[in-house]
């Protein structure tokens, strides 16, 4: 795999795949982007699938590789309809730079934290009022928080990776990282490399920044395979039981690089051992409320704390 994005910092911007053939995904989905390409008509598509499947990624590729101009909307920053609306106007009124009869591409990317009442709606009609020179593609962690409008007027494919593939995935990832590591001049042993993959797959966006993130020693060590559970869980669970709002508070800023997806799925793994039996359907459905409201709000962290503070009101402690 070649360096291609010289002046990115992040590993997953400075080595993201350029074209779909070097996309680390299942094959049957990787034949069904390789026949887009090849076919060179592009689609409105709606990609479902968890975080750092590659749904982005695939979504740049397929631009690329048919030459065609796009626009990359973050829809969790950009939500509001006018907003949307001069953007996407504005970029499919201009003149294509790739050729005045080839279509342009707006990608709305995390499409699933846009209003189900409002703004998913009116994309409906930016899908018909710009089929002339424009095509759409969704990409969305939970494909049943978007619309059937949506969905109807889409190809729909769902980023699902069985275990059969997730083996064959795995190995594929473990031959890309280490040509990253050692571009980078990072030491790193097969080993290491192997558990951490395990661990995380198949979010590779995961699995990337965490090689990052640890090798600023210039070396991977074992370090990295000491998860949030092992090494910071337990002062967050005693901050939860003393009611230390401002510990608690402190500890979802100085983590804020932890998706609180996983603070919550930790929690609920432990919440047998931490909460008396009273408790636990409380703390269930406080985390479950709160893990549907995390793709929804426009400060993550904010909703964190609020769920956290909710535990902490409402659960009693072993």
């Amino acid at each position: 795999m070649n360096q291609k994005n010289v002046n990115e910092f992040l590993w997953v911007e400075k080595y993201r795949p350029e074209t779909i053939q070097e996309c680390i995904l299942p094959a049957n989905i990787k034949k069904t982007f390789l026949g887009i390409v090849k076919a060179g008509l592009m689609p409105n598509m709606l990609l479902s699938g968890t975080s750092g499947l590659g749904k982005t990624t695939v979504a740049i590729a397929l631009c690329k590789s048919l030459e065609l101009d796009y626009i990359l909307i973050n829809s969790s920053e950009e939500s509001g309809i006018d907003i949307l609306r001069n953007k996407i106007k504005q970029f499919a009124s201009t003149i294509s730079l790739s050729g005045g009869d080839k279509v342009k591409v707006v990608i709305l990317d995390e499409s699933d934290s846009l209003n189900p009442q409002s703004t998913q709606p009116a994309l409906r009609a930016f899908i018909e009022e710009f089929s002339s020179n424009c095509r759409f593609i969704f990409t969305c962690n939970f494909k049943n928080r978007i619309i059937e409008a949506l969905h109807s007027r889409c190809t729909v494919i769902e980023f699902n990776t069985s275990k059969k593939d997730l083996a064959v995935l795995a190995m594929e990832f473990m031959k890309r990282l280490k040509v990253i590591l050692k571009s980078e001049g990072i030491k790193f042993d097969d080993k290491t490399l192997a558990e951490l993959i395990i661990k995380h797959a198949p979010d590779w966006r995961r699995v990337l920044n965490e090689s990052q993130r640890h090798s600023i020693s210039g070396e991977i060590t074992t370090n990295v395979l000491v998860g949030m559970s092992d090494q910071t869980m337990s002062s967050l669970v005693a901050a939860l039981k003393d009611k230390d709002f401002k510990t608690m508070r402190g500890w979802v800023a100085n983590n804020n690089d932890i998706d609180s997806s996983v603070i919550f799925r930790n929690i609920f793994d432990q919440v047998v051992e931490i909460a008396k039996p009273g408790s636990i359907p409380s703390a269930v459905i406080i985390l479950a409320d709160y893990q549907y409201k995390a793709a929804f709000v426009a400060d993550r962290e904010l909703n964190t704390v609020a769920c956290l503070t909710e535990l902490m009101a409402s659960v009693e402690w072993i």
